[in-house]
């Protein structure tokens, strides 16, 4: 399988931007990485990357090359692990791209849940917003991508969704807190501490105070939703998560509870668990696929709608 390690050294390079860089990760010497990389331009006739002051660069062709390369690699992956399969054993690695929504509570949940029949799987993660999750998965560095209100991207085949509605979170002991539901015209008279516009829920909020007569002024804004989860604790804020996000267990670990916004105000929009359209996944990460779709379509056995 030489010829797959070379297209491994051609990956890294490229995801690197550095042949020194690579060549750490590959536990290789620079000069050995830069010369095996030379071995294949002068096979293709061409070159695949720029040379430049601080780095490399793919050229034209080494666009044209790295689909084929990752292709390849992601192949391999995909047949060693239905071989491990084949054999009796439960191996292999999954990789996931996610928001923070699903790092809080439904992923560690389902990944333990999988690990628990599937010991000898590995598991990558990384939280990402939906944009940076899409070209993961588009680059090949993940297999699977879970993102709201994914952006339009012909590549994305979507294998579970669920509707989510958009939660305002707050103090337990919040004057809103009571209510079952709550009006976005309510909120803003509050302190509000906010996600950032790179998140969908963001997103839905501005949309929705565009066609208001109020506006939102924020005191705090965050691409973290641990923090803004946490600032809330200590100042009579409110801030906003889709409702996975959020599950009942918040009152528990911090005192905080979530309250559904008005579908007036706010409708539902989709959540989504998807795959690169047309690649075939390894074993493990098509059966963990199917066991969190199922986990992402079945609702919570407590609702946040429970006042």
């Amino acid at each position: 399988m030489k010829h797959l390690r070379l297209l491994r050294y051609v990956d890294e390079v490229a995801r690197a931007g550095s042949i020194r860089k690579a060549s750490e990760k590959l536990n290789l010497t620079a000069s050995a990485l830069n010369r095996r990389i030379q071995d294949m331009e002068d096979d293709l006739g061409t070159q695949i990357f720029e040379r430049l002051p601080r780095g490399v660069r793919l050229n034209a062709a080494g666009e044209l090359l790295i689909r084929h390369v990752r292709t390849q690699l992601a192949d391999m992956s995909r047949v060693r692990s239905q071989i491990e399969d084949l054999s009796g054993f439960r191996r292999g690695t999954v990789s996931v791209a996610c928001s923070q929504a699903l790092a809080y509570e439904l992923l560690p949940i389902a990944i333990a849940a999988y690990r628990c029949e599937f010991p000898l799987v590995q598991f990558h993660v990384k939280v990402r917003d939906h944009t940076d999750a899409l070209r993961a998965l588009a680059e090949f560095e993940v297999d699977l991508a879970l993102v709201f209100r994914p952006s339009i991207m012909a590549d994305f085949q979507v294998l579970a969704s669920a509707e989510q509605r958009l939660v305002a979170i707050m103090a337990a002991d919040h004057p809103l807190a009571a209510q079952p539901t709550v009006r976005l015209r309510d909120c803003a008279t509050f302190a509000l501490a906010l996600p950032d516009s790179s998140y969908g829920g963001r997103q839905l909020l501005d949309e929705a105070t565009a066609r208001s007569s109020f506006r939102f002024e924020q005191v705090v804004e965050s691409n973290s939703f641990e923090f803004l989860r946490n600032y809330v604790r200590f100042e009579h804020a409110i801030t906003f998560q889709i409702e996975i996000g959020a599950p009942a267990t918040l009152r528990d670990r911090h005192g905080l509870i979530a309250r559904p916004v008005d579908l007036r105000d706010v409708p539902p929009a989709k959540l989504a668990m998807g795959q690169l359209r047309g690649r075939a996944l390894p074993v493990a990460a098509a059966k963990f696929a199917e066991q969190l779709g199922r986990r992402l379509t079945s609702p919570p056995p407590t609702s946040i709608l429970e006042p």
